[in-house]
């Protein structure tokens, strides 16, 4: 196809919390690229994911959930972040679970009534509803009084209706040529996935507050010859988080590091050598200044 007969742009994936967003980035790509865990509040930073083909270029961008209650500053930082994307964007994907509307969704629903942009309202996690009749119920009571451009019902996991959203995507974004090199696949650098890739390690084996209250810096990251060398630096808020992420003799951050440095392999595609170090950070979550200092950053 040639550049004047293609379409390219900026879709913005927005919603609460855990509705598989970053799931349905990542089954759209092909490939992980957002990190996943069943907690809410995995993804914190936006994150897009490019994808090119003959038709032209999406380019999908991955937001922290929105969420109501947002008493520290890392929850501010989440919801600016997220609601900024509704303005720099030729489309917005509009996320909810299937049979399941709460309080987040409305207010994120009220929030998007009054944008300039088409919003498509995605109904994801159908595979996970037995009586698939409530769909349509559930369908026209949320969209009575809600301008959506469209709605579809997908499974992020298991890929249902995923190539139906893809196409009718690709008709609505402007005539354009690509936005970025065909072969490129996020805006985000190494360094940065090398932290979320860790961060994710962390949050799927710590339960109760421990996974909220950590984050990760990559405080040296250099490829020689034979391997790609990266030094880590977990975050945390007490001293007795730091005793819980270490674990007894060591072993919690040996198999958390062990599965990230697997992942690592896998998504850069070369050797690595990972070593991690767990030290305090006293209230980080809630000090503007040190969540600028760690990469949380309003302008990237």
């Amino acid at each position: 196809m040639t550049e004047s007969k293609m379409r390219s742009g900026y879709v913005a994936l927005v919603g609460r919390p855990n509705v598989g967003k970053s799931t349905l980035m990542n089954r759209i790509l092909g490939q992980k690229l957002s990190i996943v865990t069943a907690k809410p509040q995995t993804t914190r930073q936006r994150i897009s994911g490019i994808k090119t083909d003959e038709k032209g270029q999406v380019v999908y961008v991955d937001t922290p959930g929105i969420h109501r209650v947002d008493k520290k500053a890392l929850n501010r930082f989440m919801n600016r972040i997220a609601r900024a994307s509704f303005l720099d964007v030729d489309l917005v994907l509009f996320l909810v679970e299937a049979g399941r509307w709460t309080d987040e969704d409305e207010a994120v629903a009220k929030s998007l009534r009054n944008i300039d942009v088409p919003v498509c309202l995605v109904v994801n996690k159908i595979d996970a509803l037995a009586d698939k009749s409530e769909l349509l119920g559930f369908v026209e009571k949320h969209v009575d009084g809600n301008k959506f451009e469209e709605v579809f019902l997908v499974s992020a996991l298991k890929g249902n209706g995923v190539d139906s959203l893809e196409n009718a995507i690709s008709q609505k974004l402007p005539f354009s040529r690509p936005l970025y090199d065909e072969d490129q696949l996020t805006d985000r650098s190494e360094r940065f996935l090398a932290a979320e890739f860790i961060r994710e390690q962390l949050m799927q084996r710590l339960h109760k507050e421990i996974p909220y209250a950590l984050t990760v810096e990559i405080e040296s990251f250099e490829r020689t010859k034979k391997l790609l060398r990266i030094g880590a630096v977990i975050w945390v808020e007490r001293e007795s988080q730091k005793g819980i992420v270490i674990g007894k003799g060591g072993e919690a951050l040996k198999q958390a590091s062990s599965r990230a440095r697997l992942a690592l392999e896998k998504f850069f595609g070369e050797k690595v050598f990972l070593e991690t170090w767990v030290r305090v950070s006293k209230n980080w979550s809630n000090d503007d200044r040190l969540l600028k200092k760690l990469g949380y950053d309003d302008l990237v």
